[in-house]
């Protein structure tokens, strides 16, 4: 076997002199003792040299990762050293890394003290800068009326991208000559000081008790004035920003100014925030305004006419005829009323409409639910009258679905209107006055819809019972004359009966047309507050509810049937019916 050989000539190949090889020859030796094959030598020689391998593998990758790790720790520090070298503005020999060193170890060995070194030093850099900072701050708070405005070139304790001694240097001269400032300044004070104590001396007054004294109270008294003053001026500079509904961009440049209306006397400190020209360029501001909003008046009291239009218009309530918008236009052209109480009114109006659409809330949702119902009546009928409604088109079982949830609410109309007729009551006894709908009242609204709706279910049973007596002459007439009509006699018959009933659509006995309703339409002439609109403006006088004398159907209804069926059985010759 080729394997077999080449396995013991790789065998014979180790060396014997190793204690690796030794262990094998003496392992050899034992497996020829016992008498194990060559097959099973080379197999359990192969399972060595793989268990072998595989320690060496992880010697190789554990050696691998402590490699990397050294390498990225080395490219982490080498980095932060450059930074700080970059930082502190330090870059001198002592701070660069030796390339005389081969391994990471050595490597990471060299950066380590130099990066400790560098950190300390920038430590130190900042508390420099700091103290330095410090002073800047505190010389400027004295001597620029505690104004801490800082230059362009004024150093943050936290950017510590530039801590090099050029940078410190220059904020070491900068601290410099504020202190020469500061010095400068005093030397004045003390040369004023001396000057009003020589002229106390010479008037023979104390400076202390006089001099200070009633500066401060002058200075105090004219604090409280121009602080009165200035939120005088800002509380009507409110007022025109809120009526011109004015930017924000516009407001920001007064933003300082406009914060003292809601601040005390001793809270305000800001510099010049009481000088006289901020006071005058805010009276200008003011007298701006105040020409454009004369300007504007107009428009803004139309706009929230507007306003309380749409409210009313969403409410069905009607707007106070008094402002209306021509009316309105009038009155500020001839200047009798004052632009201002007119918008108040208006304000005060829609502050009501808003309050009393509110209490109208739940009775307008339940008028929606009423009106939605109409709808699906109206929708009912007309489906009700296509022939095709029960054809196998697309969307024909959708439309039959609908047909069958309309019949279940139109059930319902009548018990809607009642309980709306009971709400509409309560509301009416709790505010004393009439609910009106666009105008008319609901109430008359609703019981005229319940009469209606009982004439309509009259004439559907006068059309009914019209059709019956129509049947029974059909019959009677087939037993007198032995035989049913021939097809050309009946079409005379129909077209006769159709040219007296000119509500037929050639198909058969149609509805004749009602004294007030039309048995055949939806609910055209069932009148509902979409249709009341506009045409009742002074419907109820002080009657709280709509009456209506007793309907006697019965009379009509047999007057109807009577003259129907003598005109049906008069349309052919010779016959012996005939009805007084």
């Amino acid at each position: 076997m080729a394997g077999c050989g080449l396995d013991k000539a790789a065998r014979c190949s180790v060396s014997f002199e190793t204690p690796c090889g030794s262990l094998l020859r003496e392992l050899e030796q034992i497996w020829t003792e016992i008498g194990e094959r060559e097959q099973d030598k080379d197999r359990m020689f192969q399972e060595l040299e793989a268990e072998c391998m595989r320690v060496y593998r992880r010697k190789v990758d554990s050696a691998n990762a402590d490699r990397s790790q050294l390498r990225q720790s080395l490219m982490a520090k080498e980095a932060e050293l450059k930074a700080l070298v970059a930082s502190i503005g330090e870059n001198t020999p002592q701070f660069k890394v030796d390339d005389k060193h081969t391994s990471l170890k050595e490597q990471l060995a060299a950066v380590t003290p130099l990066l400790e070194d560098l950190r300390a030093m920038k430590e130190e850099r900042i508390k420099q800068f700091s103290k330095v900072q410090s002073h800047i701050e505190k010389i400027n708070a004295q001597i620029s009326d505690y104004n801490c405005q800082q230059d362009d070139g004024s150093f943050k304790l936290n950017n510590d991208h530039d801590l090099s001694t050029r940078r410190l240097a220059d904020l070491q001269m900068q601290l410099r000559n504020l202190q020469k400032e500061k010095s400068d300044r005093l030397q004045k004070v003390f040369v004023y000081v001396d000057e009003v104590h020589c002229l106390c001396a010479v008037l023979g007054m104390d400076f202390a008790k006089d001099g200070l004294t009633q500066t401060i109270l002058k200075l105090k008294a004219e604090k409280r004035s121009r602080v009165s003053k200035l939120q005088e001026v800002v509380c009507k500079l409110h007022k025109l920003w809120n009526l011109m509904e004015s930017a924000e961009q516009d407001r920001r440049h007064f933003a300082e100014v406009a914060a003292i209306l809601g601040s005390s006397e001793e809270e305000i400190t800001s510099p010049s925030v009481l000088s006289l020209e901020t006071i005058q360029e805010t009276e200008e501001e003011v007298e701006r305004l105040t020409k454009l909003k004369a300007s504007r008046m107009k428009e803004l009291v139309l706009k929230r006419r507007l306003e309380l239009e749409n409210i009313c218009r969403n409410a069905h309530m009607e707007p106070d005829p008094s402002t209306a918008p021509e009316k309105i236009i009038a009155l500020i052209d001839s200047g009798l009323v004052d632009p201002c109480e007119l918008l108040s009114s208006i304000e005060a109006q829609i502050a009501q409409a808003n309050e009393e659409s509110l209490t109208r809330k739940h009775i307008m949702e339940r008028v929606e639910k009423w009106l939605s119902a109409c709808d699906e009546e109206t929708w009912l009928e007309e489906y009700n009258q296509d022939d095709n409604r029960y054809s196998t088109g697309r969307g024909a079982h959708l439309n039959l679905k609908r047909a069958e949830k309309a019949r279940l609410l139109v059930q319902k109309i009548p018990t809607m209107i009642d309980n709306l007729i009971d709400k509409t009551f309560a509301w009416e006894d709790q505010s004393n006055t009439p609910f009106l709908y666009d105008g008319v009242r609901l109430v008359a609204i609703l019981e005229e819809q319940k009469l209606r709706r009982v004439q309509k279910e009259e004439d559907k049973r006068r059309y009914r019972d019209q059709k019956k007596l129509q049947n029974l002459l059909l019959k009677e007439k087939e037993l007198i004359f032995g035989s049913k009509p021939s097809p050309r006699k009946a079409n005379s018959f129909n077209r006769r009966t159709n040219g007296h009933h000119p509500n037929g659509n050639g198909a058969g006995f149609m509805t004749p047309m009602p004294r007030r309703v039309s048995a055949g339409g939806a609910t055209p002439e069932l009148l509902t507050p979409r249709s009341y609109s506009g045409r009742y403006n002074n419907f109820f006088k002080d009657n709280r509810r709509m009456t209506a004398g007793p309907l006697n159907f019965s009379t009509a209804s047999k007057d109807d049937s009577m003259s129907s069926f003598a005109s049906i059985s008069g349309s052919e010759p010779g016959s012996p019916l005939v009805l007084h």
